[in-house]
């Protein structure tokens, strides 16, 4: 059943992540990609938020499906890879190399909110 669950939460991350991809997009060029990093960041923030203030309270099979469901369909570092490659490709070189850089940075930084968030 755990597995069924984390399926169905993964779709619904999927879904959020289309969701904000699609309506910060619809404001700015394409060939900015910052909704990647937005989602990825919040993810990374949410799971360390789940994981670290319910560790003992929830059940095992919770967290995996509220981290590896939810967060892991929201985030999804193929996409913040993947992305960059396209710059790439488009000679977007800027906006390729501040993606590169600004994933992890946003990623632990929220990481280390959703930790302080917790306690």
């Amino acid at each position: 059943m755990t597995v069924v669950l984390v399926g169905l939460f993964g779709g619904l991350g999927a879904v959020v992540r289309y969701l904000a991809e699609y309506a910060v997009r619809a404001r700015h060029p394409r060939d900015r990609p910052w909704a990647t990093v937005a989602v990825n960041a919040v993810g990374c923030g949410v799971a360390a938020y789940v994981g670290y203030r319910f560790s003992g309270a929830l059940d095992a099979h919770v967290r995996d499906v509220a981290i590896t469901g939810f967060c892991g369909g929201l985030t999804t570092f193929s996409s913040a890879f993947a992305v960059p490659a396209v710059l790439q490709r488009e000679h977007h070189w800027g906006y390729s190399a501040a993606l590169l850089l600004s994933t992890p940075l946003a990623c632990l930084a929220l990481y280390q909110l959703g930790m302080v968030l917790a306690r």
